[in-house]
């Protein structure tokens, strides 16, 4: 019998380190610019008082494999009903027979990928000698993005900066030159759909950007936002990040440079990230089997 598993966030949180997400992210951004795996654009699907995001892709890793990231985005959910403004999972599938192998829990899957990408790209375009870093915003992302700092840095010192609820309901925080040293680099992963943006236009402008995937970037994220404010064109881009890990576009080369990584997160990274995590879970015969048939 084919068995299909269910990975709960606990069973995910038990099988797989931090390391092992950055170096599954980052092999996976490497076969996307080799051209040897898919990441299509996200596809919003709105709903009355939220949206669905569904990010979908193929990963040569092992037998092969797809995975479909369905996110339910409601912003009210809290108050309205008490549950948490992002639910969802990502299915896991062999790309070699189709056969379903995985069901996880997507919330643990994003925090971990997430975090991985400014892992890998602050490997690659952060200055090797970067000792300080700044978390905007104190939100559940941010425990794990000071990790994944750390984690390609020897960071010394630290400053955290948010805001009240009150006042984020009325003011969205920007980025903007002033805030952002010579040498600085900044992983910009809060605009994850077409409506966000946190870094404004002339700072894009003004820096070294480097996306995760470009098609998708022109359409959602800070690039995005800066084109239609006409500060930047797509070809403004220095790279996509799988570039520069595979070493066909140059990294950080000035110490001096801004560069602004930015992500709004793909489906590359949910299908390393759920690929992983399967492959540990069932070797250590973590979570729930069943049968679909």
């Amino acid at each position: 019998m084919d068995e299909f598993i269910i990975l709960s966030r606990q069973d995910l949180r038990a099988a797989v380190r931090f390391g092992d997400y950055v170096e599954a992210v980052a092999d996976g951004f490497r076969l996307l610019a080799e051209g040897r795996c898919a990441s299509p654009v996200p596809t919003q699907i709105d709903v009355a008082h939220g949206a669905f995001h569904l990010k979908p892709a193929s990963l040569p890793r092992g037998p092969g494999y797809v995975a479909v990231k369905v996110n339910g985005n409601f912003p009210d959910n809290r108050a309205r009903h008490g549950l948490p403004t992002i639910q969802g999972a990502v299915l896991l599938a062999d790309a070699s027979n189709g056969r379903p192998l995985a069901l996880l829990d997507s919330a643990e899957i994003t925090l971990q990928r997430t975090g991985a990408a400014t892992a890998v790209a602050a490997r690659h375009l952060a200055r090797a000698d970067a000792r300080t870093a700044t978390i905007c915003g104190c939100g559940a992302q941010a425990p794990l993005q000071l990790a994944a700092l750390r984690h390609a840095l020897d960071l010394r010192r630290v400053f955290a900066w948010d805001i009240d609820p009150a006042a984020a309901r009325a003011f969205v925080p920007f980025l903007g030159l002033d805030d952002v040293p010579a040498g600085g680099f900044v992983a910009a992963v809060g605009a994850d759909s077409p409506a966000k943006s946190e870094i404004k236009p002339e700072l894009m402008a003004r820096a070294i950007v480097v996306v995760d995937v470009l098609d998708q970037a022109v359409v959602m994220g800070d690039l995005h936002h800066a084109m239609a404010a006409g500060a930047m064109r797509a070809q403004d881009v220095h790279a996509e990040l799988g570039q520069v890990i595979a070493g066909t576009r140059p990294g950080r080369r000035d110490d001096d440079a801004i560069i602004v990584f930015d992500s709004s997160g793909t489906g590359i990274q949910d299908a390393a990230a759920a690929a992983v995590a399967y492959e540990v879970a069932r070797q250590r015969g973590l979570g729930m089997r069943c049968s679909l048939t």
